[in-house]
């Protein structure tokens, strides 16, 4: 059975998509720890990333690089964090979180509720920032 991160690649599941080239994919996370909080994942679906070649693994850390320099370019934000646990989806992936302190990437904080539009906008600034 497909991942729901398999669902959003074959586009049979909605996503606020910030970056894509033909093996990766980046979306923001719909249950945020922060604005802007993203997931980079590689279309293929394997479950545990360090699973992957040792290409595919350094192309998928590279995509990660390239987005999460947008992101710092548009969230205000110390820095970006990253983390990767893999428990609450079977699909490899790469937290990408803005963080001022390291209490903001604790994933059992209570999750920021954005509107669609705002989902719509943040992803945006994400995928225009040069």
């Amino acid at each position: 059975m497909p991942s729901i991160f398999s669902k959003i690649v074959s586009g049979d599941m909605p996503a606020y998509k910030v970056a894509e080239d033909e093996n990766y994919l980046a979306f923001l996370d719909i249950f945020p720890l922060a604005k802007g909080h993203v997931l980079v994942i590689p279309k293929e679906e394997i479950d545990n990333i360090f699973d992957m070649s040792p290409e595919k693994y350094s192309l998928l850390w590279m995509f990660a690089q390239r987005v999460a320099i947008r992101i710092r370019k548009v969230i205000h934000c110390e820095r970006i964090g990253v983390s990767v646990i893999g428990l609450e989806v079977p699909h490899a992936h790469i937290h990408l979180v803005p963080i001022n302190t390291i209490s903001d990437i604790n994933f059992e904080a209570e999750k920021i509720n954005f509107s669609e539009d705002e989902f719509e906008e943040i992803a945006k600034s994400i995928r225009e920032a040069i």
